[in-house]
């Protein structure tokens, strides 16, 4: 007994002792790695992870002297376990040296914290020298995910299901889930976004120069994918460096355009005095490339025509967006900023939008000044031309936000490209799913901007019954607690902004789902297939200082097992900001939470 008790002592307690001092060590340095990488200090991060591999081989030196439980049935599952996630520790580790190895030298252009190699000249000149030397580094993104797949083989040995709901509360298991999943979705990205990153230098005009069309969608006048076509403007990219060509208001162009084709079914009944289909009316379909297709084909026809390589729509959010990090924006003479006007109780720089904009319905202004592109040029040329250092870090990541919750989207002509953009959702496309599905899609036939002031939230009770089925109820709630403005078309001056929104609506559901009820609309509701979805079809109306209901009950196309989740995608429209979804289950609360980008959820029914 003596001699067993000090074999186990020496062979099993020291060593596991020494293994878990070791591995809250890499913990908290693998903490102090990531908050580096958070803070956006490329040279910190390239010291921490070199202090985190230094941790990591401690840590597996010490558990090397727990050999003896590989022999050990029970105890060699969680020991195999641990190598694997060490082994797959290594494999990360690799990916992320490469990853600040690559960015490293871009740590001034990107605005990041460190000493970058392109410090001299100008913005213009230092973008322009890091974009030519961008093709050299891009191959990398082959050996970041070698490394992240040889994690991904690690990690999938590793089976959560040998982890008891009783150990730690069942937090190792879950854990466990969880990392399986992100290894899992993040091979998946990188492989997907791959092609983009590699032709990313190309997009950027190097070595040719690029041309693309920019439109500006009104969100506060939503439309299908995010809001009126208001302004469109050229822009062309030569070795990073952005010159606008064309900034004009978008009627110019489509008044640039003759034989126009007879204007489509929800034009013709809820925009009566529309017979054709307009330029600035084609984004009719919820997945922006179809309506880009559309844009495409009667932009083809236009007299003001430019050959481009894609199309980026953005809307009023990223504006503001950008604003909100460089300040007061002048253009035209007259300052633009994000400070609340109280005409609109909203932003200034939004007030001045909408005044250019406008009332558009009845009559076409021939004076209109298009301040769009003027705007977006001189907040890029505000950015060029302060230290990369104070803006450009916060304005990329605030970007890549703004494009993960679709206030801007790309159509490009180069495949590879848009299959990148796809993979990191920056297309606007309604996606394939397997399990249920939801997309409310939305668009303000009424003419003001009454989407500036009307708040929505959308519930959404499952019932199963005893065989599986599932029934869903929608409910969607609107609220528009403020004045009506003064839309007299004959008052000189008058700004027409908040108005009844006529409300288009279609809600997108699996493919083969049965409406059963609904009320609030106020015509009859129709049901068609659509972009691979089920779709049912009404029309509403909401007034300022009013409210709206809209409920929809239908079962869905399939059953589900006892005991399994059901996995769910909610789509969300691009240009809509701030609806509250709450998800219930036989009338019990589960989720609650804002929609700002696509999410997908395992639901417990």
């Amino acid at each position: 007994l003596l001699v067993f008790t000090v074999v186990i002592f020496v062979l099993i307690i020291v060593p596991g002792f020494l293994t878990l001092l070791s591995a809250k060590k890499t913990y908290a340095q693998v903490k102090i790695t990531m908050a580096a990488l958070k803070k956006q200090d490329i040279e910190a991060a390239d010291k921490e992870l070199k202090k985190t591999r230094e941790a990591l081989e401690d840590t597996q030196g010490k558990l090397k002297l727990l050999f003896i439980l590989k022999f050990i049935p029970g105890p060699n599952i969680y020991y195999n376990d641990t190598t694997h996630l060490v082994k797959a520790g290594f494999y990360g580790l690799d990916a992320a040296d490469v990853f600040v190895e690559s960015i490293k030298p871009y740590a001034d252009v990107l605005g990041l914290k460190g000493q970058g190699s392109f410090v001299g000249g100008s913005a213009e000149v230092r973008i322009e020298t890091a974009v030519k030397t961008l093709d050299k580094v891009t191959p990398r993104i082959d050996d970041i995910a070698k490394s992240l797949k040889l994690a991904q083989v690690e990690i999938a040995n590793i089976s959560p299901n040998d982890y008891p709901g009783f150990i730690a509360g069942g937090k190792v298991k879950t854990g466990m889930t969880t990392l399986r999943t992100l290894s899992d979705e993040g091979v998946v990205f990188i492989d997907e976004a791959k092609p983009l990153i590699k032709v990313f230098p190309s997009l950027l005009g190097e070595p040719k120069e690029k041309r693309y069309l920019v439109i500006f969608q009104n969100d506060k006048e939503l439309r299908p994918t995010g809001g009126f076509i208001t302004a469109y403007a050229i822009f062309r990219l030569n070795k990073g460096i952005v010159h606008v060509d064309t900034s004009e208001d978008i009627y110019v162009l489509d008044n640039s355009i003759s034989n126009k084709e007879k204007a489509p079914a929800p034009i013709l009944k809820y925009l009566p005095k529309v017979p054709v289909l307009n330029l600035r009316d084609s984004n009719l379909s919820p997945d922006f490339q179809e309506s880009m297709k559309k844009f495409r084909e009667i932009y083809a026809d236009a007299g003001r025509y430019v050959d481009v390589d894609g199309i980026i729509a953005v809307d009023t959010h990223a504006l503001v967006a950008a604003m909100n990090i460089l300040g007061d924006v002048t253009a035209n003479g007259k300052t633009y900023t994000t400070k609340i006007d109280a005409r609109c109780d909203c932003p200034q720089v939004i007030y001045e939008l909408e005044e250019f904009a406008g009332i558009r319905v009845q009559f076409i202004r021939s004076d209109r000044k298009s301040i769009i592109g003027d705007l977006m040029y001189a907040i890029m040329n505000k950015a060029f031309s302060s230290s990369p250092k104070q803006y450009w870090g916060p304005l990329v990541q605030t970007m890549f936000t703004e494009i993960a919750q679709k206030h801007v989207l790309f159509s490009l002509e180069n495949k590879d490209a848009q299959e990148g953009l796809l993979a990191v959702n920056a297309a606007g496309e309604i996606k394939d799913f397997d399990g249920d599905y939801f997309h409310l899609n939305e668009a303000n036939f009424g003419g003001a901007k009454s989407n500036l002031f009307t708040d929505q939230n959308v519930e959404q009770d499952y019932t199963i019954s005893a065989d599986g089925a599932i029934t869903k109820t929608v409910t969607v709630s609107y609220k528009n607690p403020h004045q009506p403005s003064n839309c007299n078309l004959e008052k000189e001056g008058s700004l027409c902004l908040n108005a009844p929104w006529r409300d288009w609506f279609r809600v997108y559901v699996p493919k083969g789902s049965k409406l059963k009820d609904s009320s609030g609309s106020e015509v009859k509701m129709t049901t068609y297939d659509e972009l691979g979805k089920t779709v049912f079809e009404g029309f509403l109306t909401v007034r300022p200082l009013g409210i709206g209901r809209l409920t929809l009950t239908y079962t869905l196309p399939f059953k589900i097992a006892k005991g399994s989740p059901l996995p769910f995608m909610i789509q969300k429209q691009p240009g809509t900001d701030g609806d509250e979804y709450k998800i219930k289950v036989n009338g019990k609360l589960q989720q609650k939470f804002i929609l700002d980008t696509d999410k997908t959820l395992k639901l417990n029914l």
